[in-house]
């Protein structure tokens, strides 16, 4: 299937076609149209089929067809900084020719990346991909805000659980 048949917004088309990607995955053919559709999914398939795009590119889909105001309106917890940053680099270049915004917040930084989080966080970054711990200490300051949340993923659950 090729992604054009998603129907998805133009600047999601760009991005696909300029990343060198034009046909789904089993994966993504699956669960792409169940969050399009607005339903909850749990998936699990392995390494490298392309989960992190089966679940982020609908999300954005939504996201730009319905635009809110200013706020944090989706948030990926993942287990490990590696996975934050590896989900970060993907969605900037699915969104690299929209306007929406991302950022990974995770720990083990320094304090230059821990007032970058928070920045972000105050201002409201369209889409949050964070390891528990580092979200954790940003809540507890009292800062963030998830009044205008739509999408919650818990990517690689199992790893978090053990």
């Amino acid at each position: 299937m090729n992604f054009n048949e998603f129907g998805f917004e133009p600047s999601i088309v760009e991005s696909l076609d300029w990343m060198g990607f034009s046909n789904a995955t089993p994966i993504q053919e699956k669960a792409i149209p169940i969050i399009l559709n607005g339903h909850d999914l749990i998936g699990c398939a392995q390494t490298g089929t392309g989960k992190t795009a089966a679940f982020v590119l609908p999300m954005i889909d939504i996201l730009l067809k319905k635009p809110e105001s200013s706020g944090i309106k989706a948030l990926i917890v993942v287990p490990t900084r590696e996975l934050a940053t590896q989900i970060e680099n993907n969605i900037s270049g699915f969104i690299y020719f929209s306007n929406l915004s991302c950022i990974a917040v995770y720990g083990g930084g320094d304090g230059i990346n821990y007032e970058k989080e928070r920045k972000a966080l105050v201002t409201g970054a369209d889409i949050v991909i964070a390891t528990p711990g580092r979200l954790i200490s940003h809540i507890n300051m009292n800062y963030v805000k998830f009044d205008k949340l739509q999408f919650l993923i818990l990517d690689e659950a199992d790893r978090m659980l053990d």
